[in-house]
């Protein structure tokens, strides 16, 4: 096997999870030998996380059971969270990981090229502004040399202002790579890794917004029976679809499975001609290989005598499969793939388990750990466990397994200093602009690293070697869910945590930081170093060891910057030179396994000349967000308002009310007491609403007076901006100019207002390029003695990312109450 195609079976092999599903019931063995007959190969192409159509995936993988598989170019990093109140990279691992449990209930796989999501873009030409089209072309060329396959279908057309810019962008780009992908010329670098590659055919995964697709007069198009029943997996498409569209929790993408038949349409872009269906005249691919079709005869006989009720007499006939593919020496991508699942079958056949676990989640480069190593075979079959190797140990084990008997090992386990940590590779490097900047061809399209570390366990059956591999995996019993397994993860010696991502320089603000440096072993002597602030510039005004703990606590006060806004880098040199200077972030969520990511140990400092009242102030919590968070950095006095709380008592102890992110959409106790809110605003309460999507609401009635909510946004963030700068919002107390609308992030804002009642001002209009103008970002009325403001702006981006011209708008609107 050559080198560069051993590379392209690592990267995109079958292993995601450990390489084969333990005690799957005879119908579903009988299943992958379907696949392991049909050789087919389709890549779905789209743009986020959620795009791909679950329920022709979900058919072609378990009907046509072709080999499947989903690009999307980004992880979602740019979009909403229903779930908490993660954003940017860390929804997209989040998103990430959704996609990687929709295609295990699928039966897909999953592939990402490096674009970032920098949010919600109009048309191709925007999205192309931020994304280096070349780049990008080349990551889906790559993919498909890769993956080598058939047909490609794009979720979207490529006609621009129908949808998303960058669902659009997909579809692009996926077209030209179809051609570009089988042209030596193109991307020529990729060649010493793989080769060229010309699909058959390309397709949009056809559809009309609301309505049945209606095919044009001439175009070619197929319709795929997509609502059937699969009796070996004892659920239609349909059902399947659903529940892995249901793994998109974070985008409140729960479905319920239509009921009946069902279609789908792909209509042909590129490509030849067919009269039958996509796949006329795509090669059998055994009969490419030389004893191909001896081999195609012999899965064939295995399930023409597939017996479903004591699965290991079907291991002859298996065994003689495995021999023949041994026999066989092409090293082409698809039939190593055949090659690993002949053994997942083998091995399921006989009902084997084995695991590769540690008592602990986290530990550190240098530490030593001991794992268990468990095999068991309830076969009457002997299996001999030769065995277990890595490069971190080597362990010879040569035991015989059967009847039920299990062989339990303890491993020993040294990791190196020099041992990489468990960072998500695409975080890595800084961002290159809006792509992730990943260096190593081979690590452009993965979904993610793989397991920090594993083992390969070496059996022998009928004579017939096959390799196991086992991710080293933290094991544990729950008292609610029982068994739990999650990644064993590798952490830095050393954390240096912040207790604050910015710091305002502001009069009344809290000026201070906590520095915590936690150590996993034990306390190393060394220093903190603060880069990019002069001496005179901070304060070290506490230092608190604790040896029990193993950290040191330090108390650092700012006291100037010579910046409106600067980013600090804070360190922890040891005394044997060694820098550290990264934190550690967990995102637990229990649809996904456990997350964890490490990031540079930054403070922003943002200086400004703010008047602030430090009110009291209310906060509703919708579906997740930082901003409580920001305003007490900034001096207010910040609670939580939860459902017991609403009582005109509780509500009359806060000058100001806000209301968190779509809590219209989630939060029903909020819905239920819309009207106490209002005689809170009436009697001279200050209640500012931030934006809510408009389906589903779980009221009608948002504010004093009547609006509706479009799906109307702005999504350049330095786009144009015209405002009434007398306005009370932006003339009091801090008069604001328009360079407060510089330096904004990601986008203006999303879902504004329109057939708003004439009791409102809307004192601000902001505009797309060459779009016409909304001035639905920004009401404010008078209501009674009290003021209330409802606003589409991404307050929920801006203020977290420490945005100056936004953070003192913001304030503005909640100075509207300071005279309460």
């Amino acid at each position: 096997m050559t080198r560069s195609n051993w590379i392209l079976i690592c990267l995109f092999s079958l292993i995601v999870h450990p390489n084969f599903a333990q005690n799957q019931p005879s119908s579903k063995l009988y299943h992958e030998l379907l696949k392991l007959k049909e050789t087919k190969r389709i890549l779905f192409v789209a743009a986020h996380p959620d795009d791909e159509n679950t329920r022709l995936i979900s058919y072609l993988a378990n009907g046509e059971h072709a080999e499947v598989a989903y690009l999307s170019l980004t992880r979602g990093d740019g979009g909403q969270n229903l779930i908490g109140k993660e954003l940017g990279i860390e929804l997209g691992l989040i998103r990430t990981h959704e996609l990687l449990k929709a295609r295990e209930t699928d039966g897909g796989r999953q592939f990402f090229s490096r674009a970032l999501d920098f949010g919600y873009s109009k048309d191709p030409d925007e999205t192309l502004n931020n994304w280096d089209k070349e780049k990008l072309l080349s990551d889906v060329v790559w993919i498909i040399r890769s993956f080598q396959p058939d047909i490609i279908i794009n979720r979207f057309n490529s006609i621009p202002g129908t949808t998303h810019g960058q669902h659009t962008t997909s579809a692009i780009l996926s077209t030209e790579a179809f051609s570009k992908a089988a042209d030596k010329k193109a991307f020529p670098e990729q060649l010493k890794n793989t080769g060229i590659w010309q699909a058959k055919r390309i397709f949009w995964n056809a559809y009309n917004w609301g309505g049945q697709y209606e095919p044009e007069e001439g175009k070619v198009y197929y319709q795929f029976s997509v609502g059937e029943y699969n009796p070996l997996l004892g659920a239609t498409y349909s059902k399947i679809a659903a529940d892995s569209r249901t793994m998109h929790k974070s985008q409140g993408f729960g479905s319920t499975a239509q009921i009946g038949s069902g279609n789908d349409f792909v209509e042909l872009i590129k490509g030849e001609a067919f009269e039958k269906n996509p796949f006329e005249n795509i090669p059998n691919r055994w009969e490419q290989i030389g004893n191909g079709k001896q081999i195609e005869s012999e899965i064939q006989k295995a399930m023409d005598n597939f017996d479903f009720t004591n699965t290991e007499n079907n291991l002859p006939r298996l065994i003689e499969i495995k021999k023949m593919m041994a026999e066989e020496k092409s090293d082409a991508v698809w039939f190593q793939e055949k090659k690993e699942l002949i053994d997942k079958i083998i091995l399921g056949n006989l009902g084997v388990q084995s695991e590769f676990t540690v008592r602990k989640e986290i530990a550190y480069p240098g530490e030593k750990i001991t794992g268990d190593l468990v095999f068991n075979n309830p076969s009457r079959i002997p299996i001999q466990v030769l065995a277990f190797e890595s490069p971190l140990m080597n362990m010879e084990l040569n035991q015989e397994a059967k009847s039920n008997q299990t062989i339990t090992k303890n491993v020993e386990i040294s990791i190196p200093k020099d041992y990489p940590v468990s960072q998500p590779f695409w975080l890595e490097n800084p961002l290159d602009n809006s792509l992730f900047d990943i260096r190593e061809q081979h690590k452009i399209g993965p979904a993610i690293n793989g397991y920090s570390i594993k083992g390969n366990l070496s059996l022998s059956i009928s004579g017939q070697k096959i390799l196991l591999e086992l991710p080293l995996m933290y094991k544990y019993n729950d008292q609610v869910d029982g068994e739990i397994k999650q990644p064993f993860t590798l952490v830095p010696e050393v954390n240096v945590s912040l207790d604050k991502n910015d710091v305002f320089l502001v009069p009344g603000a809290d000026h201070s930081l906590k520095v915590e440096v936690s150590f996993r072993n034990q306390i190393l002597a060394g220093n903190l170093s603060l880069k990019g602030l002069n001496a005179g510039d901070y304060k070290i005004v506490g230092e608190q060891k604790d040896d029990l703990r193993k950290r040191i606590v330090y108390d650092l006060v700012f006291e100037k910057s010579d910046m409106e806004k600067k980013t600090v880098l804070i360190s922890y040199i040891t005394e044997d030179g060694r820098t550290f200077n990264q934190n550690m972030k967990r995102i637990l969520y229990k649809h996904i396994p456990n997350l964890t990511y490490f990031t540079t140990s930054t403070v922003g400092l943002v200086k400004m000349d703010l008047k602030i009242s430090g009110q009291k102030i209310g906060y509703i919590n919708g579906a997740g967000d930082d901003v409580p968070g920001v305003l007490k950095n900034l001096g207010y006095q910040v609670s939580l308002i939860e459902n017991g709380d609403f009582n005109q008592g509780k509500l009359s102890e806060f000058a100001t009310i806000i209301v968190g992110i779509r809590a219209f959409n989630v939060n029903q106790a909020l819905a239920d007491n819309h009207s106490l809110l209002m005689e809170y605003v009436k009697q001279g309460g200050n209640l500012i609403v931030q934006y809510n999507t408009n389906s589903p609401l779980l009221t009608k009635n948002l504010g004093p007076y009547p609006f509706s909510i479009s799906r109307d946004r702005v999504a350049v963030e330095d786009s144009p901006v015209k405002a009434d700068f007398t306005h009370p919002i932006f003339s009091s107390p801090n008069q604001i100019k328009m360079s407060d609308f510089k330096g904004w992030v990601q986008e203006r804002g999303l879902y504004f207002l329109t057939d708003w009642d004439k009791n409102y001002s809307s004192p601000l209009t902001l505009q797309d390029p060459g779009e016409d103008p909304s001035q639905g970002s920004l009401l404010f009325t008078q209501y009674g003695k009290g003021t209330y403001t409802y606003s589409g702006i991404s307050w929920f981006r801006q203020l977290p990312a420490g945005v100056p011209g936004a953070v003192k708008i913001f304030v503005n609107l909640i100075e509207q109450g300071s005279g309460r």
